[in-house]
């Protein structure tokens, strides 16, 4: 909540501040209405005292609605300029756009002259189906007005074409520029999605379909592991997107799956002056043609109790955070302002901030920029052969320690084989980190019940050449479950 208030104030909103659930014994209008005061600068005659239980001042705050906040400023007579703030799929009407009409008007006889519409950001054509407005059911109009907030029924079948923050406008009007601040959407966090089931493909890619067509920000394509099978590389905004876009798959469409290490977009510069984005530690580049490598950095608003702060600045300085401001918004309350890499963020920053804080502490973040940094691929081998779908890329610095982790959680999940399997991890073909799984141990000679004892060393020889054989050929079968438990975090 406080940094959505900052993100408003910043934006120059009007807000009316409003203390709910007065009825409630516990409650402590008069403390919260001081904080209030205290941390955004609020007038006491301006705080709204309001219970939705007993309806109790609510239609003073609806009527503080109306006359606090200014009317829409737009001019009718231009040509019509439509701000997307929300967009789904109907199976009958297409893609649905929600909009707020800024500058002239959309009406039935537009249909009728079977005019087209134009996506400014995207440059996508399209007809109109139908408008209307919600209340709150989607209801027919006759006409959307300046000002107005409404819906356009496209009748197109992708809903990447209609993006939140673009601009609507009439074919037939040329030279219309759109409304200021419209950025297309990139996904910053990358993870990959396989079915433990491989004949659940299918299963899968129908379910990207259908979530893809209600949310325009998700990215996927297919890819192929030998130790998972088919699956797909997916593209998100960031963790908490990925999180429920998996949670949907499973609960939805009743999916088992198994995700990758979440890992973010680098870019990456080479010898002979190309610039390449590796989205996935599969596609980084030999390090003979690297120059340098550059990852996002991150903006984060840190509001938490004042007594945290000690395990806050700490929890930081782990992830290789950067302390820009930190300021007491009230006397129990403190805002921290930190740059930091977004790769840090995807390896639980965000439980840790949790844990440490009791969960107290509320996140917010924003893009800032490409950094510098000394990044590696670290790849981990069983049994001599590499495991692509646990490669990461990490920083130089916490390479070892990283290794040591995972190898330890592999040690732990593999089944023990008639030979000893190695466990590595490995730097442009360097071994930094090994664990071995001892072989399975056969009692030889439990069946003899006397015999001389070159007869005995006999036998044992035979096990030894013959674990020997295993070891040179035998091959090491990595359960599906020793993924999931591996790449959980």
């Amino acid at each position: 909540t406080l940094s959505n208030v900052h993100k408003a104030l910043d934006a120059g909103l009007l807000i009316i501040p409003v203390i709910n659930k007065i009825d409630l014994p516990s409650s402590m209008p008069e403390k919260i209405a001081q904080d209030l005061e205290k941390t955004f600068g609020f007038m006491k005659d301006e705080i709204m005292f309001v219970s939705a239980k007993t309806g109790e001042n609510v239609e003073k705050l609806l009527q503080a609605v109306v006359t606090r906040i200014s009317p829409p400023k737009g001019i009718a007579e231009n040509p019509l300029r439509a701000l997307i703030f929300d967009s789904f799929f109907d199976e009958h009407l297409g893609v649905v756009a929600s909009v707020k009409v800024v500058d002239g008007s959309i009406s039935q006889a537009d249909i009728s002259n079977k005019e087209k519409l134009k996506f400014l950001g995207t440059g996508a054509l399209s007809a109109i189906e139908e408008i209307g407005i919600y209340s709150p059911h989607r209801r027919k109009m006759e006409i959307l007005k300046c000002g107005e907030v409404g819906y356009i029924a496209t009748g197109l079948k992708e809903i990447k074409s209609v993006r939140v923050g673009d601009t609507i406008s009439f074919q037939k009007n040329s030279g219309v520029l759109p409304l200021p601040g419209y950025k297309e959407i990139k996904p910053f966090v990358f993870a990959s999605l396989y079915p433990v089931e491989n004949d659940k493909f299918p299963q899968l890619r129908e379910a990207l379909q259908k979530l893809g067509l209600s949310d325009s920000s998700l990215t996927y394509e297919p890819e192929s592991s030998m130790a998972l099978g088919f699956g797909f590389r997916c593209g998100f905004l960031g963790l908490l997107h990925s999180e429920i876009i998996q949670e949907r798959l499973e609960r939805e469409y009743s999916l088992n799956l198994i995700s990758s290490t979440p890992n973010v977009s680098y870019k990456v510069f080479l010898q002979n002056g190309d610039e390449v984005e590796v989205r996935s530690p599969a596609l980084l580049p030999d390090p003979s043609r690297i120059q340098e490598i550059l990852e996002p950095w991150i903006e984060i608003n840190i509001f938490v109790p004042s007594t945290y702060i000690g395990s806050i600045i700490k929890l930081c300085e782990e992830h290789r955070c950067i302390l820009k401001d930190m300021k007491y918004l009230s006397e129990d309350k403190v805002l921290f302002r930190y740059e930091m890499p977004l790769a840090e963020m995807v390896l639980n920053f965000y439980d840790d901030l949790k844990s440490v804080s009791s969960g107290f502490a509320s996140l917010d973040y924003d893009f800032l920029d490409y950094r510098v940094v000394e990044a590696v691929k670290l790849d981990f081998l069983v049994h001599g052969s590499v495991v692509d779908p646990l490669s990461q890329i990490v920083t130089k610095d916490r390479a070892y320690q990283l290794a040591k982790e995972v190898l330890a959680k592999l040690k732990e999940v593999i089944n023990r084989h008639q030979f000893e399997v190695a466990l590595q991890a490995a730097i442009s073909g360097k071994i930094i980190a090994r664990e071995n799984i001892p072989a399975l141990r056969k009692d030889v000679l439990k069946k003899m019940s006397g015999g001389h004892r070159e007869r005995k060393d006999k036998l044992l020889e035979e096990q030894k050449k013959g674990k020997k054989r295993l070891k040179r050929f035998g091959k090491v079968d990595i359960p599906q479950e020793a993924f999931r438990n591996v790449l959980s975090k």
